[in-house]
C-alpha cells in the first residue's frame, strides 16, 4: 500500500492551529509513515507555530476582504486570492495528497478550492457554533464537515455533518501534573483561591483594561492571579504596572506556553469564547466566566458562550460591562465552592474526549484507509 499524504490548511488563529496541529498529531499515530503537509498564510501565526510541531508548511499570499466590501482594496484582496489559489494547486499536483483537511482560517479557502477542482477528497473542520463564512462557503465542495456543537444542519448539508467536537492542545490533561507544583511555577500557594485570566496569544484589550482598572481590589483581595496579556499589548501594561505598581498576588506574562500547568492552577478560568478554549474548559471540566469578542464575523463567539451559558457550564461578561462586572464577578464566584463545583461538572458534561483521533479516523476513511 502506498504512503499516506495529508494536506492540511488553515490558521490565523491559535484556535485554528491548534486544532490543525491536534489533527495531525492523531494521524500520525493511526498511521505513522504518513506524510503530513500544511499550507498557512504567509506572516500569520501558523508560520511559526506549525514548523514548532514539527511539520512542513507551505505559505500563501492570501488576506482577508476588508468590510466594507465595495472598498477598492478589496481588488488586491481578490488577486492575492487567485494567485494563492494557483499556488495552492501547483503545491497539491507535486505534494499529490490523498486529503485535504480545512480547519479554517484564510489559506483553507484557497487550498479546498484548488483540491476540489483537483478531485481530491476534502473535509472541513468547524469549530464555532456559527460556521464561518469559508466553511459556509467550502460546505458544498467536502465529503465530510466535523462539527462541534449540535444543530450545524442550519449551515451545512445533513448528511455530510459528524459531530467530532473540537480537538484540543495535547498535553493538558497530563495526570502527574499537581495543583501544587503548579501553583508554585506562578510563585503562588495552592491553598489559595486563583483566577486564571486569559485573551488569546495577541490578547484582548478590554479584559486586560478590566484588570488594569481594578488593580486596587485585586490587591486587597486573597485570591491569586495569572494574567496573560498578550504580546501585543505587553509593553503597554508593563509601563503602566511600572506607574501603579504591580500587587503580589498578580502574576504578569504575555504568553503561558504550558497551559496544562495554569490550568491546572487555577479555580476559575476568565477566557474570551473562541471554540478552541472552550474546548479545553470543558475537557478539564473548569468554571469559567467567558468575555466574547465583539471583534469577530456574526458574533459567533457569543453563539459559543451561550451554548454554555443555557447549561449552566459557564457564566459570561459582555465586552462593553467586562471594566465594571468582571473583576468582582470573579472574586465572588471565586470564592463560592458550590458555584464553582456547578459551574465545573456541567462544562465537563458537554466535553468530547477524543475528537482528534475521530476526525483523523475520518480522513482516513476518505483516504481509502478504513
Amino acid at each position: 500500500m502506498s504512503e499516506l499524504r495529508i494536506v492540511i490548511s488553515g490558521g490565523g488563529t491559535g484556535g485554528h492551529i491548534f486544532p490543525a496541529v491536534s489533527i495531525a498529531n492523531a494521524i500520525r499515530e493511526l498511521e505513522p509513515k504518513a506524510k503530513i503537509l500544511f499550507i498557512g498564510a504567509e506572516g500569520r501565526m501558523e508560520m511559526e507555530r506549525v514548523p514548532a510541531a514539527g511539520y512542513k508548511i507551505v505559505g500563501l499570499p492570501i488576506r482577508g476582504l476588508i468590510r466594507p466590501l465595495w472598498k477598492p482594496v478589496n481588488i488586491g484582496v481578490i488577486i492575492d486570492f487567485l494567485k494563492s489559489k494557483r499556488l495552492a494547486k501547483n503545491t497539491l499536483r507535486d505534494f499529490k495528497p490523498d486529503v485535504a483537511v480545512g480547519v479554517g482560517g484564510y489559506a483553507s479557502s484557497a487550498t479546498l478550492n484548488a483540491a476540489h477542482e483537483l478531485g481530491i477528497p476534502c473535509l472541513i473542520q468547524e469549530q464555532n457554533s456559527y460556521a464561518g463564512l469559508t466553511n459556509k462557503t467550502l460546505a458544498k465542495k467536502a465529503q465530510k464537515i466535523c462539527v462541534a456543537y449540535e444543530g450545524m444542519e442550519r449551515f451545512f448539508p445533513k448528511d455530510r455533518i459528524i459531530l467530532t467536537g473540537n480537538p484540543v492542545r495535547q498535553g493538558l490533561l497530563d495526570p502527574t501534573l499537581t495543583r501544587t507544583e503548579s501553583s508554585a511555577i506562578f510563585g503562588f500557594e495552592p491553598e489559595f483561591p486563583t483566577v486564571l485570566i486569559i485573551g488569546g496569544s495577541l490578547g484582548a484589550r478590554t479584559m486586560n483594561e478590566s484588570v488594569l482598572r481594578n488593580l486596587k481590589t485585586i490587591e486587597q483581595s486573597k485570591v491569586q492571579f495569572i494574567w496573560q496579556t498578550g504580546s501585543y499589548y505587553k509593553e503597554k501594561i508593563q509601563e503602566e504596572l511600572a506607574e501603579k505598581g504591580k500587587p503580589d498576588n498578580l502574576y504578569v506574562t504575555d504568553f503561558i506556553s504550558r497551559m496544562d500547568q495554569a490550568y491546572k492552577a487555577a479555580d476559575l478560568v476568565i477566557s474570551r469564547a473562541g471554540a478552541s478554549s472552550i474546548s479545553e474548559l470543558c475537557l478539564l471540566g473548569k468554571p469559567s466566566i467567558l468575555v466574547p469578542s465583539p471583534n469577530v464575523a456574526e458574533d459567533h463567539q457569543t453563539c459559543n458562550a451561550m451554548a454554555l451559558v443555557k447549561k449552566d457550564a459557564a457564566m459570561m461578561v459582555r465586552d462593553a460591562e467586562a471594566c465594571e462586572k468582571l473583576i468582582p464577578l470573579a472574586l465572588s464566584t471565586v470564592a463560592d465552592k458550590k458555584r464553582l463545583n456547578t459551574l465545573g461538572e456541567n462544562a465537563y458534561t458537554m466535553a468530547y474526549k477524543d475528537s482528534a483521533k475521530v476526525i483523523a479516523q475520518e480522513v482516513l476513511k476518505l483516504a481509502g484507509r478504513d
